[in-house]
């Protein structure tokens, strides 16, 4: 396979991941304003948003500083700010860019349904996004995203594309699935000595929630929102297609797919990453730190993503 049809790929899935799941921290996000504490502010409220995407800097840089934090400048910002190439209107236009690239290597229906998401998204955020019609804009494109994923799974042929698509996808998924844990935990419990107390309800349902992990989550365990089973859910549970462990097993699965002979860097990377879950248990992460555990991971994925690049992409 050519190396930019394999980037196209990766990246097309990785670009269609991070506007799904954008979408999703903005839906929760909206309603978790309704349901927060009063004495909170809207810029308290809102700041975590751009700690998960590392974009406290682009949005002083935009906006002039990040103390006006409010709805309708994170709304525009998130959702349309052509200067955000993290915003999900820049999302989905590098998502239908890497598609074409990749065109010959993705089904017809996939091709069409890129395009009609992409008119749709671009013609709806023209005019600016208002707090009343936010939350069915990104329900609208959290379903659309689902339905992308399901055309995919029933029309692309198995193979080398394939699994560049997966490999993307669930990448793209463990990194904010990661940053989402770091970020909300400590707004929700920024003293360790706190662990185990009697944590807001709201709080803890809108970091699962963020996850779509709510209600597998409240089957699972019954005795409440304890700190250490969302950890345990969120990093290691296997049967959670959302969780850190669960993402890096189908990347481990992608790779297999694809071959690593006389690729040493990608090798290694991968089970570096992988023997980090492996060896380590969410009562390790508490005592060790979960900030540091955030950060150790964030770097192994980051250097799994440059070794493929270097062997695969160049």
């Amino acid at each position: 396979m050519l190396s930019r049809i394999a980037d196209s790929m990766y990246w097309m899935s990785r670009y269609q991941e991070r506007a799904g799941e954008t979408a999703r921290l903005m839906e929760i996000n909206l309603l978790y304003l309704l349901e927060a504490e009063e004495d909170m502010s809207e810029e308290d409220k809102w700041r975590p948003l751009l700690k998960i995407s590392s974009s406290e800097e682009l949005f002083a840089s935009l906006y002039g500083d990040t103390t006006a934090l409010n709805s309708p400048r994170m709304l525009q910002f998130i959702s349309s700010e052509r200067g955000n190439s993290n915003s999900i209107r820049s999302c989905v236009r590098l998502f239908r860019e890497n598609a074409r690239v990749a065109r010959d290597r993705i089904s017809k229906e996939m091709w069409e349904m890129v395009n009609e998401l992409w008119m749709s998204i671009n013609d709806r955020l023209k005019s600016p996004l208002t707090p009343e019609k936010s939350r069915s804009f990104f329900v609208l494109l959290r379903n659309e995203i689902s339905r992308f994923d399901g055309i995919t799974a029933n029309t692309m042929m198995r193979g080398e594309s394939y699994s560049f698509y997966e490999l993307g996808e669930f990448m793209e998924r463990a990194d904010m699935t990661a940053r989402i844990l770091d970020v909300k935990y400590h707004i929700i419990l920024p003293d360790v000595a706190l662990v185990g107390s009697a944590l807001d309800y709201y709080q803890w349902a809108a970091l699962l929630k963020s996850l779509s992990g709510f209600e597998a989550f409240r089957r699972k365990y019954h005795a409440g929102f304890r700190a250490l089973d969302v950890v345990e859910f969120v990093i290691f549970e296997r049967d959670f297609p959302r969780s850190i462990f669960f993402s890096v097993e189908m990347m481990g699965k992608a790779l297999e797919t694809i071959g690593l002979a006389n690729k040493e860097q990608t090798a290694g990377a991968y089970a570096a990453l992988r023997s980090l879950l492996a060896e380590t248990t969410a009562e390790q992460v508490f005592s060790s730190g979960l900030h540091e555990f955030v950060e150790e991971l964030l770097s192994r994925l980051g250097n799994l993503h440059t070794a493929l690049s270097e062997e695969f992409f160049q």
